[in-house]
C-alpha cells in the first residue's frame, strides 16, 4: 500500500480504491543480477518498483546494451499487450536485492476501467516517454560525449541522488559502470572514461567501485549545457 501510493498514475486515490489494486498483484524478489524480464519475451505484465534498484536496457544489433532508465521505488515498468508492445523492448536486471509488486494484463484493464484518470496518466505516460525517446535521439546525434555525460549525471542525481553531508555533494549509491554510462549516451566506454576521469581530476565528480558522487553540480550543469568542456 506504501508503495502503490508513491506510484503517480495511482495519485488522488482513496485508500480502499488502492487497497483494490493491491489485491490484484503480486509480490516478487530477486537477487542483484536477476533478471526481471528480458527483451522479446511476451510482454504480460507491468510491475512496481518496491525496493532495489532495477537496470532497463535495450540489445542493439552488435551485440551492445543501451541502458533506458535506472529504476527507483514507486516506479511502474514493464508492457502489455495491451498497450501495443506483443513483447517486451527491454531487459530488466535487479542491480541490489529488488522487490517488485506485479499485475497481469485482465486485472490492469479492470484497473483502467475502473479508474478512468488512470487511464489517461497511462496515456500521458506514454506520450512522454515518446517525447523524451526523441530528445535524447537529438541529443545523442548533436551534442559531445561529454555534454551527454554530464546530462545523464545531473539526470540520474535528481532521481537517485542522496545528499553527502561531509562535503555537500550527492550520492548515487548503485555500480554504474562506464558501459552502462556509455550505453545511457550513445557512447563508448572508453570515451566515458575519458570524460569521468577529466571530471574527477577537476573535482566535479568523484566515484568508486559501487558508487559516484556529483561535487560540484553547477560546473556539470556548464557542461551539459555546452558552455564548458573543462
Amino acid at each position: 500500500m506504501r508503495v502503490l501510493g508513491h506510484v503517480p498514475l495511482f495519485a488522488g486515490l482513496s485508500t480502499s480504491e488502492l487497497e483494490a489494486i493491491d489485491a490484484r498483484m503480486v509480490s516478487l524478489a530477486w537477487p542483484a543480477g536477476g533478471q526481471v524480464f528480458t527483451a522479446g519475451a511476451p510482454a504480460d505484465h507491468l510491475y512496481v518498483l518496491a525496493s532495489g534498484r532495477v537496470k532497463v536496457s535495450q540489445p542493439t544489433d552488435g551485440g551492445r546494451e543501451i541502458v533506458v532508465d535506472l529504476l527507483t521505488p514507486g516506479d511502474l515498468f514493464g508492457t502489455l499487450t495491451t498497450l501495443g508492445d506483443p513483447t517486451y523492448p527491454e531487459t530488466a536486471e535487479a542491480l541490489t536485492t529488488t522487490c517488485a509488486l506485479r499485475i497481469d494484463p485482465t486485472a490492469f484493464r479492470a484497473v483502467l476501467t475502473e479508474h478512468p484518470t488512470v487511464a489517461l496518466r497511462v496515456l500521458d505516460d506514454v506520450a512522454a516517454r515518446l517525447a523524451r525517446a526523441r530528445s535524447d535521439l537529438g541529443r545523442h546525434s548533436t551534442d559531445t560525449v561529454a555534454q551527454r555525460v554530464a546530462a545523464t549525471l545531473l539526470r540520474l542525481a535528481d532521481k537517485l541522488g542522496q545528499e553527502r553531508a561531509d562535503d555537500g555533494g550527492t550520492l548515487l549509491q548503485i555500480p554504474l559502470s562506464r558501459a552502462d554510462l556509455a550505453g545511457m549516451t550513445g557512447s563508448t566506454p572508453e570515451s566515458v572514461s575519458r570524460v569521468m576521469s577529466r571530471f574527477r581530476k577537476n573535482q566535479v565528480i568523484d566515484s568508486g567501485r559501487r558508487w559516484t558522487a556529483v561535487l560540484d553540480r553547477d560546473r556539470l550543469a556548464e557542461v551539459a549545457a555546452g558552455s564548458s568542456e573543462r
